[in-house]
């Protein structure tokens, strides 16, 4: 059998640009002489439509763009995800049944769906929350090879729809998904499809999404098992790809369904297998191709094609700017410069050193004089209180309002560069810094932040990111001498310890029953508890771990338990 994984970089919602997308694709399997062509999971509407299923006339739309596809194909058979509606509303919801589908489609109609059987609601998922789970396995015969389709979580269930797939007949699985990376995802992936194909003894296409959605990305990664639990053949990640792999199937097993003929086989030359794709050996490789794709889509799919940010001369600016040049090109990258009274001399001009390397364009407008006056203008209600935080956040805030004027004049989307640690402590200040659209880096810790950069200037050979902006004491530069080590434990010791409280949901009292320094535990747990508002106004950014701030982690806002310390 010859299949194509056809790994597309969807959009929710471009029902007819998905569409497209998909024939484009059909017609690079059909030249091949492909027996079936297999689609990401929900690729007619985009992974995850949340709550656009609910409207009844998207759902019908999306059937309309399925017929569409259908209509297109022939000799090669397609499977593709959609949303199906069913009979009657979901007990308990009001809203009219839906499936998460896989339609299988030849010679111009579709001919039947599977309906995914597992549905996750854990994590970044809630499909419970639109779709009733399936309950039948058909299989269908393609080519000759009796065929069994299981969606994305369903291929995750040991003793699931694969196993009962390949216990009714099925000699090969064709598994669709939209499963979102994390560091180190795939390998972890790859294992389950290995040892899940050994299980049943039947080999197992994969295909996977790829892209960037809002907070979620896709790093595709499609891949061919053979029954063995071997890797046949594998796709690249974090770009489009049709991989087109031949593939030997096994003796016809009995069959306790009876298969619908859709095609026939294809008379094509063999092409060959692909050679296998090494997993990255680099996690920062990986790490960074994950960012650049979910900062590219982010800002094209909402129609901008240039972006604009403040460069201070600091870390995380820096990455954000190295980010924005690979993903969206340096000729659509505006840094703005705003030094005020505390900004070091060698803050800006590391931060023109920098602009200059990467050949991005950058303006610097001083806040100075816009300062002044805030404070003046403040002055009579400050009376006789100390200076304290309040005037550094003004400074903040001046910086926001000046991008933000930038940004509407210009037509730019805005990029804002907290990291994990600052978001994790609350260490930013609300309309100041975190003002903006999207965050790149909001998910990366800061002592990733320094590898990443270390990292960029090892790849490209040189040092485009200045040497002393890695070397530098890190700070705010809100008040004079400030350093982030004067309000936070050195990150060596600051981001284990919010790894423990946010990814492992450990507690103040675990963390102090393991050793930690009670005073600093307590410290840093409760800033973790009391910057949730903050978070909750944060712009998105690119989920890169397997638990982000947002949907992966639902905290209260009001909330006094202190984890029994």
């Amino acid at each position: 059998m010859r299949v194509a994984l056809c790994q597309i970089d969807t959009i929710v919602g471009a029902l007819d640009h998905n569409t497209d997308l998909a024939i484009a694709a059909l017609r690079e399997a059909e030249a091949a002489g492909c027996d079936v062509a297999i689609f990401p999971e929900l690729t007619i509407t985009g992974y995850p439509p949340e709550d656009l299923v609910l409207k009844p006339r998207f759902v019908a739309d999306n059937v309309v763009a399925l017929k569409r596809l259908a209509a297109e194909t022939s000799t090669t058979a397609v499977v593709v995800g959609y949303v199906e509606p069913g009979d009657g509303p979901t007990v308990g919801s009001g809203h009219p049944t839906l499936y998460n589908s896989a339609a299988v489609c030849a010679k111009g109609q579709v001919i039947g769906s599977y309906r995914k059987h597992e549905l996750p609601n854990y994590g970044v998922f809630d499909e419970k929350r639109y779709f009733t789970p399936g309950t039948g396995l058909p299989l269908w015969n393609i080519a000759g090879v009796t065929v069994g389709v299981t969606i994305c979580e369903d291929l995750w269930i040991e003793g699931g729809p694969v196993d009962e797939l390949a216990e009714a007949g099925a000699q090969f699985i064709l598994n669709i998904n939209a499963s979102p990376y994390s560091q180190g995802k795939r390998a972890v992936r790859e294992a389950m499809v290995r040892r899940r194909a050994a299980e049943g003894t039947v080999p197992i296409a994969y295909v996977n999404l790829v892209g960037g959605q809002d907070e979620l990305i896709f790093d595709g990664g499609s891949m061919v098992i053979a029954a063995d639990g071997s890797v046949v053949a594998q796709s690249s990640m974090f770009d489009e790809k049709v991989l087109i792999a031949d593939f030997a199937v096994g003796d016809e097993r009995p069959s306790a369904t009876e298969p619908i003929t859709v095609t026939e086989r294809s008379s094509a030359s063999m092409v060959g297998l692909p050679p296998v794709i090494e997993l990255a050996p680099d996690p920062m490789a990986e790490l960074w191709g994950a960012l650049v794709l979910g900062t590219r889509d982010y800002v094209r799919n909402n129609g901008f094609t240039d972006i604009c940010f403040g460069l201070s001369g600091g870390v995380d600016s820096t990455l954000v700017a190295a980010i924005a040049a690979e993903a969206l090109g340096p000729e659509h990258v505006h840094a703005i410069l705003m030094p005020s009274r505390y900004s070091s001399e060698h803050s800006v001009t590391d931060a023109e050193k920098l602009s200059i390397n990467l050949g991005i364009d950058y303006r610097t407008i001083a806040i100075e004089p816009a300062h002044s006056a805030m404070l003046e203008m403040l002055a009579p209600s400050f009376g006789d209180r100390e200076p304290n935080v309040t005037e550094e956040n003004v400074q903040s805030r001046l910086r926001g309002v000046t991008w933000m004027a930038i940004s509407n004049k210009f037509g730019w989307l805005v990029l804002v560069g907290g990291n994990k640690s600052e978001m994790a402590v609350g260490y930013a200040t609300l309309y100041g810094d975190t003002a903006g659209a999207y965050a790149p880096i909001k998910d990366v810790w800061k002592l990733q932040v320094y590898e990443l950069c270390h990292w960029y200037n090892e790849r490209a050979g040189r040092e485009i990111i200045p040497t002393h902006i890695l070397t530098k004491a890190p700070s705010a530069e809100l008040r004079p001498d400030q350093r982030d080590d004067q309000s936070l434990p050195p990150y060596e010791v600051l981001d284990p310890m919010l790894k423990d409280l946010i990814e492992n949901d450990k507690t103040a009292s675990d963390l102090i029953e393991a050793g930690g320094d009670e005073a600093i535990v307590k410290r840093i747990a409760r800033l973790v508890d009391i910057a949730e508002f903050k978070r909750r106004q944060s712009p998105p950014g690119p989920r890169v771990t397997h638990k982000a701030f947002g949907r992966d982690r639902r905290m209260p806002i009001t909330n006094r338990y202190r984890g029994g310390a």
